[in-house]
């Protein structure tokens, strides 16, 4: 039996109009849930049970993670859901933070991450159920290091926040000529009193074969000249003197 075009036509049209309701009922889902999706912030923190805890507030720019807290240090202070307790404080001379209820706490040495944990230990003794602590810097201790050498603005320098050799250097504009830059001595005065000496190459340094030194308060940078070059120029210079000196 031989079928007529207009079966096949009819046909066709049959299967499209069955697949339109199809394609919007497995759309409208898929629309909804992007919708309940979008009205959770990305940053709102979830516990285990997916329940929102909160905004968590962004950590000061700059603050390097493995910043170690130093007398003088300003820090944000909260614990989650006890509005009383959030404030600024400040680390004494003595390293330590006065905080409601538990009083002198000692932070210096320690990173922002693990002063929580010990702060929130110490809440969680006497006062608070598993209290969410968070602690931010907001201003760094105040240091001075000393740049000395061949560099274009040698002097000393203050400087507020974590440093590194390279930031240091960076901050005296540069290295004059003839500068050795894979001798450069570290001056600290350490623990004991006595004087210690490090000496880096800041050529291994920025190729990432060593690691970028952390610079302390106090701290002399020596950057010194390359004793060959010199000598070279001071050759050089000595023979075109000699060449134009006509009372020779």
């Amino acid at each position: 039996m031989t079928l007529r075009p207009w079966v096949f036509w009819a046909t066709g049209m049959l299967i499209l109009a069955a697949a339109g309701p199809l394609q919007a009922q497995t759309q409208t889902p898929v629309a909804a849930d992007a919708a309940k999706a979008q009205a959770v912030p990305a940053s709102a923190p979830l516990d285990p049970n997916g329940a929102t805890l909160g905004p968590t507030p962004s950590p000061a720019e700059g603050v390097d993670a493995n910043y170690r807290i130093s007398p003088n240090d300003l820090m944000a202070f909260d614990v989650f859901g006890v509005p009383d307790m959030k404030r600024d404080v400040r680390v004494n001379a003595s390293g330590e933070v006065s905080l409601p209820l538990i009083g002198q706490v000692p932070v210096a040495g320690l990173t922002a991450q693990a002063a929580e944990r010990l702060i929130a230990q110490r809440y969680q003794e006497k006062y608070l159920q598993d209290p969410q602590v968070s602690l931010f810097i907001k201003e760094f201790t105040t240091q001075r290091v000393a740049i000395e050498g061949a560099v274009i603005r040698p002097g000393i320098y203050p400087v507020t926040g974590q440093l590194t050799l390279l930031r240091a250097l960076a901050l005296s504009g540069g290295f004059a000529p003839y500068a050795d830059i894979n001798q450069i001595v570290v001056y600290r005065h350490g623990s004991s009193g006595a004087r210690e000496q490090f000496t880096y190459d800041l050529d291994k340094v920025r190729a990432g074969q060593e690691k970028d030194p952390n610079i302390r308060s106090d701290d002399v940078i020596v950057v010194q000249r390359n004793a060959r070059r010199t000598a070279l120029r001071d050759s050089l210079f000595s023979d075109i003197l000699s060449t134009l000196n006509p009372f020779k």
